[in-house]
């Protein structure tokens, strides 16, 4: 199905030693390349990863920071972004995987479509989260159901034009105006966060 396509997952990490091996472990086949980005963890984050073959590299300025390292230093056709936290299913990674197969350039996950939904979320978050979609959709002309989530693929080749510099949590915001802003074919899946 994926054959003729590398796949490279970014993720970054800060004292995951809890999880990091359940998420590792839980990676499928259609997966080529797995990319750490530690933000230099006190535990045993670094140790599990090396010892599972994945690439290591540093980066403490934050999350934003940390990804755009990561997904500049895939060698995959296709690079996903994903948490190391268990909040992201890896048996969604084939419907992000399949978007960019495709023919779109972003695959974001959503939690707010037919399908989605979240263990993680309280109402005034759920709330919050929904001002600021109907308030970005509004000024920048936009259709996206949920911007804060951070279960994405890309088409590698894309990944230098969208000129991404925010080092914080506003990463996937950023991601999603400046592919919006730019042209590039983007299509939400329905994806669910757990807790």
């Amino acid at each position: 199905m994926f054959k003729d396509k590398r796949v490279s997952i970014v993720i970054p990490t800060l004292n995951e030693e809890e999880n990091l091996a359940i998420v590792l472990d839980s990676l499928n086949e259609y997966i080529d390349e797995i990319i750490i980005v530690d933000g230099h963890s006190q535990d045993k984050t670094v140790e599990i990863a090396g010892k599972k073959g994945c690439k290591i590299l540093y980066d403490d300025k934050g999350k934003g920071s940390a990804l755009i390292k990561g997904m500049n230093e895939a060698n995959g056709d296709i690079v996903i972004i994903m948490d190391a936290d268990c909040s992201h299913i890896p048996n969604e990674l084939i419907f992000l995987i399949a978007g960019i197969d495709a023919g779109y350039d972003i695959c974001m996950g959503s939690r707010f479509i037919q399908g989605g939904g979240s263990d993680d979320m309280s109402l005034i978050r759920k709330i919050g989260n929904g001002f600021f979609v109907f308030l970005v959709n509004l000024f920048w002309s936009m259709n996206y159901s949920d911007l804060c989530y951070g279960y994405r693929s890309f088409r590698k080749d894309i990944i230098k034009s969208l000129k991404l510099t925010e080092v914080g949590f506003g990463i996937e915001t950023e991601i999603s105006i400046k592919a919006a802003k730019g042209g590039l074919k983007i299509v939400e899946v329905p994806s669910y966060e757990k807790k």
